[in-house]
């Protein structure tokens, strides 16, 4: 703790903010950056005497030479990261959108491209780098977290160019991960069940031919809104058995997207499986993780660059975290409630129950119908924006503002949305709108994706420093999505229909239930993720097939630990069905975490009074940028992440 407090004494003298100002404080300072400079310099960079100089002539002498430096870095960066995030969204169009043409060859391979993977390598070898590794040394997760709460918004900022170059991974090596998480990416955007072409043991066929869902996402909401419906139970069986086939590798190849061929998901027959390719695509991207491991020193794992890096908390406290949640006597206690609701014993697909919601208690056909004819397309919803945001209390110029840097665009795949790295640059929206207009389905997942869009500009085009835009991780994105998606219905035009709907499920208790639940099932499909990367690095030569049979271990063991005692069905293996974990490699754990930081700032936010003051309060909370996730939280709302809040309130409305 001394050295950190004298680390911190040395930062804040050179910028003129006590009076130590020795020549042995700045040395000490300086000595940081320097340790830095020399652990990545290499003999291909210069001699010993070449860097002595190096270091003398570039190091900055007064606060103002410091201060311009890193207003002229970043400055560069943004231009940099800005231009190259246009170049991708243009290359990546034809993968990835509905409204350009058909991909072809080129398209494809220009999928894994990557424009700053050699940026890296080019700014060693013009020194730039150094030149802020120098000038803005690194500081580790502890140091921020402790450091921090006395840190200016500049300090702050220092702090995070500090971040930039922390590793040297080469281009090649960068390639092939983008090359990696293309593949991935583009196996799993065109990976759609035809449910008119699935068949029950007697032949019955439960969905229209023309119903195509994407997996996961599209399977788990189409269960979620079978609940209440005449046949739902038997359609939601049929959608579990699927989601199984997929997991163990036993879905037939011809079934993957196949617009001809009619199955049966419980019937497993001699036509040739999908022979692997889900972990393929897995081991592909592990592979380049392995690739990128001997050029990061200090985070010499892609698990700890995952977690300590980047989500900036500790996979270990992120896996005590969850396993007090799942492990907790409130399970049973939301579970009792779901059981007495449905009149049947709880089934493993139920950890997806969806009747806590309001809409659940509506004719989904019907919102449908009222969504297809608001949003016919793409340009229909983006015309709606400005009501949106103003009915969630933004100011008429804000809301102009902010709409007009959001560009609607129709996925090809579930949607998603695509930040802007630049102040020259938009949001994106990426959503899946079919030919006959926007479902409910899908106008719930744009609402998601527009919470991350607004909270994307907010902390882009509002922010005091460059170099703080953004969030803590993407869980504090994901924080945002889930406070607009929870909002739908009350963001509809209050059309009769919609208002009966609207009123039906507002209780506060069912809002508690329904948080309570997401975070219990995405904790257990998060816990799966983490293992099994775990299991990969112990594990670094294993095949495709045995990291099938892993997985599905790995699932078995935390579902029959935290999930059987309440769904029942031993070694069910429903946990590892999720899309992410081929995609988006250790991405599922932000969820959960966004989910805590959702509660938290929705019991902060609850105590505004006016629909005004939500929106003003919401815009302060998403213009502190780019902190530490613990220091961030305690700055919006004053605590760090935790799930005590949740388990209080769940006792609160089930006792």
């Amino acid at each position: 703790m001394k050295q950190k407090t004298m680390f911190y004494m040395a930062f804040a003298a050179i910028l003129g903010l006590t009076s130590c100002t020795s020549k042995k404080t700045e040395t000490m300072e300086y000595s940081r950056g320097e340790q830095q400079v020399r652990a990545l310099w290499t003999p291909e960079d210069g001699t010993q005497e070449e860097l002595e100089q190096f270091i003398a002539d570039n190091t900055c002498k007064t606060d103002s030479e410091r201060l311009a430096l890193f207003e002229s870095l970043s400055k560069a960066f943004e231009n940099i990261y800005q231009s190259a995030d246009l170049l991708t969204v243009e290359l990546l169009r034809p993968t990835q959108l509905t409204n350009a043409a058909e991909p072809q060859t080129p398209d494809w391979i220009l999928s894994g491209y990557s424009p700053l993977a050699h940026f890296s390598d080019d700014m060693f070898a013009n020194k730039l780098a150094f030149v802020t590794i120098l000038n803005f040394p690194h500081y580790t997760l502890e140091e921020k977290n402790t450091l921090g709460k006395s840190w200016t918004r500049q300090e702050w900022a220092f702090a995070r160019m500090g971040d930039v170059f922390t590793t040297r991974i080469p281009a090649s090596v960068n390639t092939r991960m983008a090359q990696s998480l293309a593949n991935a990416e583009n196996y799993i955007a065109d990976y759609n069940i035809y449910m008119g072409n699935l068949r029950t043991e007697d032949d019955r066929s439960l969905w229209p031919e023309d119903k195509i869902l994407l997996s996961h996402w599209n399977l788990r909401d189409e269960l979620k809104a079978l609940y209440g419906t005449e046949g739902g139970q038997e359609k939601q069986e049929m959608i579990y058995r699927v989601m199984q086939r997929i997991v163990d590798q036993t879905i037939p190849q011809a079934a993957v997207n196949g617009k001809d061929f009619v199955w049966k998901p419980s019937v497993v027959d001699d036509q040739p499986a999908e022979p692997y390719t889900r972990y393929e695509r897995i081991l592909e991207i592990a592979q380049a993780y392995f690739a990128e491991d001997p050029y990061c020193p200090t985070a010499p794992t892609g698990i700890i660059r995952n977690f300590e890096e980047g989500v900036e908390i500790p996979a270990e406290e992120l896996d005590s975290l969850f396993r007090a949640l799942v492990g907790s006597p409130q399970v049973a206690q939301v579970a009792a409630v779901i059981r007495e609701r449905l009149g049947r014993e709880l089934r493993p697909y139920d950890i997806w129950y969806d009747g806590f919601k309001s809409r659940a208690a509506l004719d989904e056909d019907a919102l449908s119908a009222e969504t297809r004819k608001l949003y016919p397309d793409a340009n229909a919803f983006a015309a709606d924006m400005w009501r949106l945001l103003t009915q969630m209390g933004f100011y008429s110029e804000d809301a102009r503002n902010i709409a007009h840097r959001i560009v609607v665009e129709p996925a090809r795949g579930s949607g998603h949305a695509w930040p802007c790295l630049g102040r020259k640059e938009d949001a994106r929206l990426r959503t899946r709108i079919p030919a006959a207009g926007m479902d409910y389905k899908g106008y719930n997942i744009a609402v998601h994706e527009f919470g991350h869009c607004v909270e994307q500009v907010l902390d882009m085009y509002y922010i005091d420093h460059y170099m703080l835009s953004g969030v803590p991780n993407t869980a504090y994105t994901e924080a945002s999505a889930f406070l607009w998606q929870q909002r739908d219905l009350q963001l509809l035009p209050q059309t009769e229909g919609i208002k009966r709907l609207a009123i039906g499920g507002s209780e506060k208790k069912d809002e508690v239930l329904d948080q309570f639940w997401s975070m219990y099932e995405i904790m257990g499909v998060s816990l799966v993720d983490m293992r099994m990367w775990r299991w990969i690095y112990d594990h670094p030569k294993a095949s495709a097939k045995e990291l099938c049979e892993a997985t599905m271990q790995i699932a078995k063991d935390v579902w029959n630990a935290y999930y059987e005692p309440i769904l029942g069905e031993h070694d069910c293996i429903l946990l590892a069905v999720y899309s992410h974990m081929v995609n988006a490699p250790m991405y599922l754990p932000n969820y959960p975490l966004g989910h805590i930081v959702q509660y938290q700032l929705e019991e902060h936010l609850a105590k505004c009074e006016s629909q005004k003051d939500f929106a003003l309060e919401y815009m302060r909370i998403y213009r502190l940028g780019r902190l530490t996730p613990k220091e961030w939280l305690i700055q919006a709302v004053g605590e760090a992440p935790t799930i005590e809040p949740i388990l209080r309130a769940v006792d609160r409305v089930t006792k």
